[in-house]
């Protein structure tokens, strides 16, 4: 639930600003108790606004996703490159899948991980992001599209409620890599997404979602999986107008994206 990097609410002010102010204090509280679950960061250490961080014991809250009918019929999956989800994507990896994997802040775009390109014995490093640059190769959202939709998306999170809202790190990715997907049409407000979390993440409030914000269907933690009943649709497409011109060129696939539309010289 974030309205940074370059996203402004089209929200009236006043409500506007009740829900930020509840945003952080939700925020505030939960990186507070996540700080004795977290497994520091090796560049971020325990730098909640800067990273989502893998915890104690992720693999019983990974292990419920894999066996779910839905995981193991997938053949193509999104995945964000949250610590947390490591782990995961080693798993999926390493049982055939098909990967796109964000990079850190998507500012340098996207990355396949084709499991046939990679050797068995090494699908945990490709897991890990320093993995994810040696066997990976860069795709465009041209690419992306051309390879037809997922079958999951699964992100990390700070925090999600019980009715789906998930909060991120305050930057606005996961919003923007679901606005570029929708508009390519690989991902569609069917398209199931998981969140993956610790227990001590799991907000019990009923929250109210921004314009921008995407419900998830699944919160996976350590000792159970949420399914959530969803209240509200999520949104489609870039709001290019809620965008400010750094973000734009600090993110090269709404770039690309924006000279796909004709809004950029080609």
């Amino acid at each position: 639930m974030t309205m940074a990097h370059g996203l402004q609410n089209l929200l009236h002010p006043i409500t506007e600003a009740l829900l930020m102010n509840k945003t952080t204090l939700v925020r505030q509280r939960i990186w507070s108790r996540l700080k004795d679950v977290a497994l520091p960061d090796s560049r971020f250490h325990l730098n909640f606004a800067e990273v989502i961080p893998d915890f104690q014991n992720s693999g019983a809250a990974i292990a419920h996703i894999l066996a779910l009918p839905q995981m193991q019929q997938a053949n193509y999956v999104f995945v964000t490159p949250d610590n947390c989800l490591a782990e995961l994507r080693h798993r999926l990896l390493e049982a055939g899948k098909t990967l796109v994997v964000s990079t850190y802040g998507i500012y340098r775009g996207f990355f396949l991980l084709d499991p046939k390109a990679i050797p068995p014995e090494q699908t945990r490093f490709a897991g890990w992001l320093d993995g994810l640059e040696y066997f990976g190769s860069p795709i465009s959202l041209a690419e992306i599209g051309e390879r037809g939709a997922f079958d999951l998306m699964i992100t990390g999170a700070s925090a999600v409620s019980t009715d789906g809202v998930r909060f991120g790190k305050g930057h606005g990715f996961f919003d923007l890599e679901w606005g570029m997907f929708t508009d390519i049409g690989v991902a569609t407000d069917t398209t199931p997404v998981i969140a993956v979390v610790h227990d001590v993440q799991v907000v019990e409030d009923k929250l109210t979602p921004s314009p921008t914000d995407i419900i998830v269907d699944m919160i996976a933690t350590p000792t159970r999986l949420i399914e959530v009943q969803r209240g509200y649709r999520r949104p489609h497409g870039i709001r290019w107008e809620l965008l400010t011109p750094e973000a734009i060129e600090a993110t090269p696939p709404l770039q690309e994206l924006q000279r796909a539309r004709g809004l950029l010289p080609a």
